[in-house]
Formats: structure tokens, sequence, C-alpha cells
């Protein structure tokens, strides 16, 4: 079932949202060379202990995993893209990085992904971290009242075949608000003009993911982490947004 938000209602959201934009943006800046994913796990564990929120992911234990997920983030490194377990492990020069993180506050949840290069970046490995910046981009830019879940799908594959990338259609974007996953279901690739009709007080998660050449994956022995089936690199990008009648707002931009 849908649940739409009032005005008040997204902007409890956008405290979330606020708090999830500033610790991505610190991992950002802590993802260095020799920086062990489980040190980074330590610190979003601290800084949500430090405010008083709640890990969406500590105990999460959908059909697809193996439960309970026992992280405050998901790590997935180079050819993991979704679910990255953390694990013991020092990031290298030119790894590729994607933190995702939703928390909850007050009741009210945010979500939000990015994926940045350690140390010195591949040209091939910046092109694809772009593509999902901009498939995130094109997609909020047609979520307005009115228009369709499909509309936001195809923005998604129109950038993603742009750049010459396979599109998964198995883990996408999704309702979230009082929990971290909601109807409806936003996959990353669609038909303009089809699916449910985006309304005033709608919240979701955008979130394309690609993997270089391939659309098929694989799930580590870990029962978590998700990987391209090729080795391909893969990048992840992603923003918690409310359809409002003046147009789309992200909630998860830093303040």
């Amino acid at each position: 079932m849908v649940e739409l938000k009032s005005a008040a209602e997204i902007a409890r959201m956008r405290v979330t949202g606020e708090f999830v934009a500033n610790v991505l943006a610190e991992l950002r800046d802590r993802a260095r060379i020799g920086v062990n994913l489980l040190e980074l796990e330590a610190h979003v564990r601290e800084r949500i202990r430090e405010r008083g929120a709640v890990s969406c992911y500590w105990d999460y234990s959908p059909s697809f995993g193996r439960g309970p997920f026992r992280n405050t983030v998901c790590l997935s490194v180079n050819d993991a893209v979704l679910h990255g377990l953390p694990f013991d492990y020092a990031l290298r020069d030119g790894d590729v990085l994607t933190a995702d993180l939703a928390v909850g506050i007050d009741g009210w949840v945010a979500d939000s992904a990015t994926t940045v290069i350690v140390g010195t970046p591949a040209p091939a490995d910046s092109r694809l971290v772009r593509a999902t910046e901009e498939a995130l981009e094109a997609a909020i830019s047609v979520a307005l009242p009115g228009n369709r879940i499909g509309d936001i799908s195809a923005a998604i594959a129109g950038v993603a075949h742009a750049y010459g990338y396979p599109v998964n259609t198995e883990f996408g974007g999704h309702g979230l608000g009082r929990t971290m996953h909601e109807d409806p279901h936003i996959p990353n690739h669609g038909r303009p003009g089809r699916g449910y009709t985006l309304r005033p007080g709608l919240t979701i998660a955008i979130e394309p993911w690609f993997a270089r050449t391939t659309d098929r994956i694989i799930t580590d022995p870990d029962g978590w982490t998700i990987r391209s089936a090729d080795g391909s690199r893969t990048a992840h990008s992603e923003h918690t947004v409310a359809i409002t009648e003046a147009g789309p707002q992200v909630l998860t931009r830093a303040a």
C-alpha cells in the first residue's frame, strides 16, 4: 500500500535526510588508501549513536539476504554494488567504493547512496560513476505530479543506454517513510507513461546502479554482498525524493 505524507511529515524526513547526507559526506572524505572498511562502519555506528538515530540495516532480514544484517552501512567495493557487508579490508588505490546508508530519526527514514573512487581514479571508473549520477538527476527531474513510475525508470535507462551500460531490473528504487522499504517498487528500466501515478506526498528512493559490462548479478557466500556476474566494476547513486506540487524535493542533500 502506498502512503502519502503530509508536508509536516516530509519536513521530518528531511531532518533524517540531512543527517544521512552529512554522514555519507564524511565517509567520502574518510575513504582513503589504507583505511579499513570496518573503520568506516565503526564511524557510522558512532554517529548514529550520538544522534540517537536508528540504523535501518541493523537486524535487517529480507527474503533475499542471509539475515540478520549486523552492520549500520552497506559498503561495496569494485565489482560489488549492493548490500556490501563490511569486512576486514584496507582500501587500495583505485578502488571504487559505494556507501549506502538508511537511518530512522524519530520514526522517519531516509536512504541515500554514493560511490567514490579511492586515490587515483581510472577514467572508465569515473565515467561509470558519472553515469549513475546523471541518471539519478534525470530521474529526479521527471518525478513530477501526474507522471508515472515508468517515466522515472525510463529516464534512468535512457542515461545508461546513452553510456552503453546494460541495466539490471532485479533491484531498484522504492517507496519509504516510516520504514526503509515501502510501495511502490521503482525499477531502473521501464516504459514512459506506465505504472503508478506520482502524487504529492509520495516519498521515494531513486537509485540507479550500473555494472560496466553486464546486467547479471551474483551473491557472495556471505549471503548479502551483490556483485556483477562478470566481475566488471559497478557504481550506485541514490537520493530520497518527495513528490510535491512545487516539484521534486531531494531530502538527502547536505545542508
